[in-house]
């Protein structure tokens, strides 16, 4: 099943609030939440040899990367909301 699928009445309501872009980029920092805490949960019973306080290797670079990407989708986010507000010259409310 696809995203839009599993995740309809969430992209739905996120789009009506904010507009069909920043509702689905919402949904998907959402989504990589989800993940995170996924990981976050599989870290505990994986932990680093060296480092047994430390969550295995892998598991340390897939929540950098899903931490990159929710800063790249909430900086995108904000760029769409910047560009909102310039063109109806007062500031959009924050959501």
């Amino acid at each position: 099943m696809s995203i839009f699928q599993n995740r309809r009445d969430e992209i739905e309501k996120h789009e009506f609030m904010m507009g069909t872009a920043r509702g689905r980029l919402a949904v998907a920092l959402d989504a990589l939440t989800d993940a995170l805490v996924l990981v976050g949960q599989h870290g505990v019973y994986c932990v680093s040899n060296r480092n047994p306080s430390k969550p295995a290797l892998d598991l340390q670079a897939v929540t950098s990367e899903i931490e990159g990407a929710k800063h790249l989708i909430q900086s995108v986010m904000e760029e769409l909301r910047q560009q909102r507000e310039k063109q109806s010259g007062q500031p959009a409310p924050r959501e």
